[in-house]
């Protein structure tokens, strides 16, 4: 009978031991849980499986957030208009509310249009100064590109021969003239000071003709010289140059780019 006693009671000792070795661990399970639950961090077994394309984009509109690829679009756009109300730091232009007020429902009414994309625009300014003094004057390139900058407020570029001529002792590469090209606010504020400045500072200048057209909408003409803008002073330049003005529109044809141009102020000849 002793020994039978003595046999449960150490039977009976690993029983407790298991249990109290397991309650250890399951308090140390709970332990770690709450500090996994502290630090914000859930356990990986919780993490939601990854939602399919057309769930994330259903997150996406309710919550009102788009893509990067959308941000960037956007903000494109809004550079976009920003250039095209001011083009940075030029200020916006009066010809361009102008043509927003005034010339939009005129310009419909006299041709019909139904809709204001329609009506033709300005799309760009080319301002072309022809050298061929440059083959021997080293100075007049420096020059002719400082009076054309001047004129237009923007860094013209160097045009430069397309082949050799061996009549005009031409060769291939040779700088031949200077140009730019204006476009946005720039372009508006060369035409109104064009228009309403440099025009009537021509000697007996009496209209200008309208022969001009090449069928297509653009109207080009030849200013013999430099001084009649306001900009470039008499004192500063070496001699009396010349230089060409394209004016490029949308117009389909030359009777609604002359109408566009006469409501900017443009003074042509008038018909008899």
């Amino acid at each position: 009978m002793l020994h039978s006693d003595q046999m449960e009671e150490t039977t009976g000792e690993p029983e407790e031991t298991s249990q109290s070795d397991a309650s250890n661990q399951e308090e140390d399970a709970v332990a770690e849980i709450a500090q996994d639950g502290d630090s914000g961090e859930t356990p990986q077994e919780s993490q939601p499986d990854e939602a399919p394309p057309p769930a994330r984009r259903r997150q996406r509109a309710a919550s009102g957030t788009r893509p990067a690829r959308g941000r960037r679009a956007t903000a494109a756009a809004a550079e976009e208009t920003a250039a095209e109300d001011g083009d940075g730091d030029v200020p916006s232009p009066r010809l361009r509310a102008m043509y927003r007020d005034e010339i939009i429902p005129s310009m419909m009414r006299d041709f019909g249009f139904t809709n204001p994309m329609q009506v033709p625009k300005v799309q760009k300014i080319v301002l072309n100064i022809g050298l061929g003094e440059a083959l021997t004057n080293g100075r007049a390139m420096e020059n002719a590109t400082r009076d054309l900058g001047t004129i237009a407020g923007q860094k013209p570029v160097i045009t430069r021969a397309r082949k050799s001529i061996a009549g005009f002792k031409l060769r291939e590469g040779n700088q031949i003239g200077t140009s730019v090209t204006l476009r946005g606010a720039r372009m508006y504020h060369f035409l109104d000071r064009f228009i309403n400045t440099a025009l009537p500072r021509i000697r007996d200048f009496r209209g200008l003709p309208r022969g001009g057209f090449d069928g297509r909408g653009n109207f080009s003409m030849g200013i013999r010289e430099q001084i009649i803008f306001p900009e470039i002073d008499y004192n500063q330049i070496d001699r009396l140059r010349g230089l060409q003005v394209t004016i490029t529109t949308s117009a389909r044809n030359d009777s609604e780019a002359i109408r566009l141009l006469e409501l900017y102020g443009m003074p042509f000849i008038k018909e008899t």
